[in-house]
């Protein structure tokens, strides 16, 4: 599989464009490179089913979050408070930044 440059991060707002969650806004928990996948909070929920533990576990059906492909979420600008697409940018200390495309406002 290619690995691709992203430019969503842990912690950003997004929502998600595509499949049954289709609508809803969340935080982004976990980013996995290697595989295009992020982990959006309260979004794809898995149910599992796990047998108890050693660990005063108990166990029963748990409900978890799912990964879902990063092509299927958009990163959400806190100006516009819309989903928008974003560039990167370069300002005059040659720091590199994400910017909304919408309103020009720096997101990082």
């Amino acid at each position: 599989m290619m690995k691709r440059q992203s430019y969503i991060r842990k912690d950003d707002k997004v929502k998600i464009i595509t499949g049954k969650d289709k609508g809803k806004i969340g935080k982004i928990i976990k980013v996995f490179q290697d595989k295009n996948r992020v982990m959006v909070e309260k979004v794809n929920m898995a149910k599992r089913h796990s047998r108890p533990t050693a660990q005063n576990r108990q166990g029963g059906i748990v409900e978890t979050e799912a990964s879902i492909h990063w092509s299927n979420i958009q990163l959400m600008c806190n100006k516009c408070m819309a989903p928008v697409r974003i560039e990167m940018r370069r300002l005059e200390d040659g720091k590199k930044v994400r910017a909304c495309k919408k309103c020009n406002e720096i997101i990082d």
